[in-house]
């Protein structure tokens, strides 16, 4: 050691010299901790965060206890956007309605057709990745091209599926003319959950299909020896095994349902026609805070939807202990 140059030296065993202030300051403490670097790459996020969605949920949560335009002056007015949405706005009621039939007359087709194609697609069979793929199309195609493509389909004079049932003869055998579907009150609804049931069938069985293929073989071997059939074994073994899927995507269906807004509002042009038939809960808020300009009632609105799904939520959580089975 007493030969080297002082360059030749190892400097790196030397802890660097500081005074005890700079030690004790909030700049050097921060520098040296050892989850810096962790809060450098998390503090976009953060912010983001804090900006785009704390923020304007709290700011929302304050206006809806104001009346007066998105542009203009706000006043207070209590729960004066309450009161007359539960008391005076039947419009409020009517969208409310209609979204409940959507959704609750789409989850259970949502959910089981997706099961038996995900039953289907589980077979070991050459060229099953292409259906797989051909059924998952639909769900990375833009709502908006897959609702304008079903406009066509249900076009009461030259849509392709009053020609395709004309073609059967179903009309004929029925006794009944072609349906008006998006022009009629009483099927304008319908023609949209039919649509929304066939776009979101890829993606709910590509989770069943996961949740399948996630299910041990010994236990079908087991139930095999013991002599139970197909059926038996699927809703003895299957089923319950994967009913924490079923349970989320029950969860996510009505979730989703009762947000419904790009179907409606490309499929009636944004008016919800004919005569309110198609008026969704999320369409009406739009309307409402977009174009009324009235953001204090949208606010109010948007907070009674937050409500509705968390309460459904969670009495769906408190009733899947009876039903859902963990592994």
């Amino acid at each position: 050691m007493a030969g080297r140059s002082y360059a030749q030296r190892d400097v790196s065993a030397t802890p660097l010299q500081t005074t005890p202030e700079v030690r004790s300051s909030f700049w050097y403490r921060l520098g040296n901790a050892d989850d810096f670097i962790g809060w450098v790459f998390v503090l976009p996020l953060v912010v983001g965060l804090l900006v785009w969605t704390a923020y304007p949920l709290v700011d929302s949560l304050r206006l809806s206890f104001t009346r007066g335009s998105l542009l203009g002056e706000v006043r207070w007015i209590g729960i004066g956007n309450y009161r007359r949405m539960f008391m005076e706005d039947e419009l409020f009621w009517k969208s409310l309605s209609n979204t409940a039939y959507y959704t609750f007359a789409s989850i259970v087709p949502s959910v089981a057709l997706p099961m038996l194609l995900a039953l289907a697609m589980n077979q070991k069979l050459k060229g099953i990745v292409f259906f797989r793929f051909i059924l998952f199309l639909p769900t990375i195609t833009s709502s908006v091209a897959v609702a304008v493509m079903w406009l066509w389909i249900y076009n009461a004079q030259f849509g392709v599926l009053n020609q395709l049932l004309g073609a059967l003869g179903v009309f004929k055998l029925l006794g009944i003319n072609k349906p008006l579907w998006l022009a009629a009150p009483e099927t304008a609804m319908l023609s949209i959950i039919i649509m929304s049931i066939w776009r979101g069938l890829g993606y709910n069985m590509l989770l069943f299909l996961a949740s399948l293929q996630d299910v041990p073989e010994v236990y079908h071997e087991a139930a095999k020896i013991d002599g139970a059939g197909a059926l038996a074994r699927f809703f003895n073994v299957t089923l319950p095994l994967i009913s924490p899927m079923i349970f989320f995507t029950t969860v996510m269906g009505i979730i989703g349902g009762f947000q419904v807004f790009e179907y409606t509002y490309v499929m009636t042009g944004g008016a919800g026609g004919p005569v309110n038939s198609t008026l969704t809960y999320v369409l009406y808020l739009y309307r409402e805070g977009f174009q009324n300009l009235r953001i204090g009632y949208a606010s109010a609105l948007a907070y009674v939807l937050f409500i509705i799904i968390l309460a459904l939520t969670l009495i769906q959580f408190r009733l899947q202990k009876r039903w859902v089975f963990y592994q």
